[in-house]
């Protein structure tokens, strides 16, 4: 038998919360492309989305594994944490890389959910996961850069105080490494939106919040760099880890929210007079599914546990992702095809998660960068990029 949930209290209190916030709040809010303002707001004053804020910056100083508890009961309970997630790993770069005065200007007011800090400006059109491609550019003009150039899948970006930003300081034909030239600063979007700064919404089949931005002559103090100019790109590498584990942490709520309904709805649906969770056929897949959860489950907890001991944990938290990615797809179409033509009405709750379960074998980061991850560094295969 497994030993008490150390746990416990803060699921609890996580799904105490999440009550408030039913299937037809998530319903009504995928249906309108809206952002979940008042789901966002309700944990910031519970404290929850500064979990990972030190206590002397006014965050409860919790560990990855807490967080990432935190986040799976958000979607257990049938909601979406991405607004969550993303200020929990985002701000993780400041934590790590920020010098006092950045922690102290930046950390309490965002405890107090004064400042919202969602947005993290990475991707690129023509690099796509190919980060050291970059294009967008960052110029040393005295005490200030002057930013331009592009950014697409940037999430949440029109619902942020702050924006976390990768850019080219130094061109690619002159550092020694792909990876060195990149420098990561602290964009103040007030103020800057609509001038400096122009949105462009992407309409996706989940209600993501994400589209391109586009920076033209963008100033940002030097004082906003975080880390040290030329090595942007290693400040990020580091929080990719935690954005890993959060990820699998999700994924694992997902995967017991869809099971959590397919059983209930076997149970209760009758044809050919029994209850069709009385067919094996129906029973087999939601077993594997359930089988499948929860060892990625194990692998998600076994990477936080490294991560909170400082240990390196990219290989735990990499297959943490791809596991739990996969798990929670098993149980979506498992559920989707226990409830037959049912599962495909928006009145039903499985159909909503069905489509938002499916990003994260794409993003973050895809399954297959990924296996390429595990196979160059861990077998020590060949690099076949």
């Amino acid at each position: 038998m497994p030993g008490p949930d150390p746990y416990r209290e803060l699921r609890e209190g996580v799904r105490k919360l999440c009550a408030r916030f039913p299937d037809t709040y998530w319903r009504e809010l995928d249906e309108q492309q809206a952002y979940p303002e008042a789901f966002v707001r309700a944990m910031t004053e519970a404290g929850y989305l500064a979990a990972l804020i030190p206590p002397e910056y006014g965050g409860a100083g919790l560990g990855v594994a807490e967080a990432s508890v935190i986040l799976e009961e958000v979607h257990r309970c049938g909601g979406n944490a991405a607004a969550c997630h993303a200020q929990m790993y985002v701000m993780g770069a400041i934590l790590r890389h920020g010098t006092p005065e950045q922690k102290q200007r930046y950390l309490p007011p965002i405890a107090r959910g004064e400042l919202r800090l969602q947005a993290f400006a990475v991707t690129e059109p023509e690099a796509g996961s190919d980060t050291p491609s970059i294009r967008t550019t960052a110029v040393r003009r005295g005490d200030r850069y002057v930013i331009s150039g592009q950014k697409v899948w940037t999430s949440r970006v029109e619902h942020s105080d702050l924006m976390l930003l990768l850019a080219r300081t130094t061109p690619p034909d002159q550092v020694r490494r792909r990876g060195e030239g990149l420098s990561l600063f602290v964009v103040d979007l007030r103020g800057n939106l609509g001038k400096t700064v122009h949105v462009r919404p992407i309409r996706t089949m989940i209600n993501h919040h994400t589209a391109e931005v586009f920076l033209e002559d963008l100033e940002v103090p030097v004082e906003d760099r975080i880390g040290e100019e030329g090595q942007g790109f290693r400040c990020i590498l580091d929080g990719m880890n935690v954005e890993r584990i959060l990820i699998a942490a999700e994924c694992v709520g997902d995967g017991d929210y869809f099971l959590d309904r397919a059983v209930a709805y076997a149970k209760e649906r009758r044809v050919f007079g029994r209850p069709i969770g009385q067919n094996q056929g129906v029973q087999f897949p939601l077993a594997q599914a359930y089988a499948r959860v929860r060892a990625a489950d194990l692998m998600r907890f076994r990477a936080a546990e490294l991560y909170d001991a400082g240990l390196p944990c990219g290989p735990e938290a990499n297959m943490a992702k791809l596991l739990a990615a996969e798990a929670s797809w098993e149980a979506a179409n498992a559920a989707l095809q226990t409830y037959g033509g049912y599962g495909f009405a928006r009145e039903y709750p499985v159909e909503r998660k069905f489509r938002e379960t499916r990003l994260y074998q794409v993003a973050p980061v895809s399954t297959n960068l990924v296996l390429a991850y595990l196979a160059h560094n861990v077998l020590g295969l060949p690099r076949s990029y």
